[in-house]
């Protein structure tokens, strides 16, 4: 697993150790950052059970101005934290080594741009969704990563899904705010 481009390109990312980790493929990947390609630049990012890291990684690569990585696991913080040294880009992350749902309690936003990528079929896009909604710029978009039979709902806040892709086994579910939608 790499970095695809800007700042950080090629560099290798460590994946951390155990079954819970689950890396987005390169194709899912690359399809993610083309619908959001002219959203990256200078946006304030939300990598939510980030695992290694590497979608954040990848936004501040493309020039996000900030991410904040979220994650409960000792290991994937250890791994965020030996990717950011290893790509240069600890200068614009902020590791919160909570619960998803822990730390959305007191998230101030707004942000730009939230990937969620939970482990599979445990109810936690659900229950994690409608609270990212509500520390979402009104102009921001929200990237799920499922496993293509899981369900997600037509809405998360004020938020509507926008568009669904699927890659294989693996479904992203792309939402976005209406009213964004008409400016």
């Amino acid at each position: 697993m790499r970095v695809i481009t800007g700042t950080a390109k090629g560099r290798n990312l460590e994946t951390p150790a155990g079954p819970n980790t689950r890396p987005t493929s390169g194709v899912v990947k690359e399809a993610m950052f083309s619908a959001i390609q002219f959203e990256i630049q200078n946006a304030n990012v939300l990598d939510l059970f980030a695992g290694s890291g590497q979608m954040g990684i990848e936004a501040l690569s493309r020039g996000a101005k900030s991410c904040v990585f979220v994650d409960n696991s000792r290991a994937a913080q250890s791994a965020i934290k030996e990717n950011l040294d290893k790509t240069g880009l600890r200068a614009h992350a902020r590791l919160a080594a909570l619960d998803a749902n822990v730390f959305l309690r007191s998230a101030s936003g707004p942000y730009d741009i939230a990937f969620l990528d939970p482990p599979y079929a445990q109810g936690l896009m659900q229950a994690t969704l409608s609270r990212v909604a509500a520390v979402m710029r009104t102009t921001g978009v929200i990237l799920c990563e499922t496993d293509k039979a899981e369900p997600l709902p037509d809405t998360a806040g004020e938020f509507t899904l926008f568009k669904n892709y699927r890659y294989g086994k693996t479904k992203v579910t792309v939402y976005r705010n209406p009213t964004a939608w008409e400016e």
